[in-house]
């Protein structure tokens, strides 16, 4: 499937289409949420709820 499809559905609703983006950018996810090499808990929380966020803000 498209990543422009998976996106579609994501943004109507589907939890699985959602939960497949969020598994693809849980990486940079992880990276982003680094500060002097320790993992911020909050920070990640923050950029998971902001990543769901803009799925459902993002214009096809």
């Amino acid at each position: 499937m498209s990543f422009e499809k998976l996106l579609e559905q994501a943004k109507s609703g589907d939890k699985n289409a959602q939960e497949e983006i969020f598994r693809m950018y849980r990486p940079l996810l992880i990276k982003n949420a680094m500060e002097q090499n320790r993992f911020e808990e909050d920070l990640y929380q923050e950029l998971s709820a902001t990543l769901l966020n803009c799925i459902r803000k993002f214009r096809i």
